[in-house]
């Protein structure tokens, strides 16, 4: 989660937009964008993903398997 955290927080700075601001033009919750800044794990995932979209991401669950493929160089 600290990975998202650092994400969203470093990618609305970018944009020059304070967490409430950047709360209404996600349409969640100004509490929704603090809980993800602070690395906060009880999210739901439907909020996470709706602020994830502002950057053109989604969080979405892969098999083990294809995420230790992806892992080896």
């Amino acid at each position: 989660m600290n990975q998202i955290a650092e994400f969203v927080k470093t990618r609305r700075k970018q944009l020059g937009l304070t967490q409430e601001e950047f709360a209404d033009k996600a349409g969640v919750a100004l509490t929704v964008i603090r809980k993800i800044e602070q690395g906060k794990e009880n999210l739901s995932l439907s909020k996470v993903n709706q602020v994830l979209s502002m950057f053109g991401h989604i969080l979405t669950p892969i098999h083990e398997k294809d995420a230790n493929r992806n892992n080896q160089v």
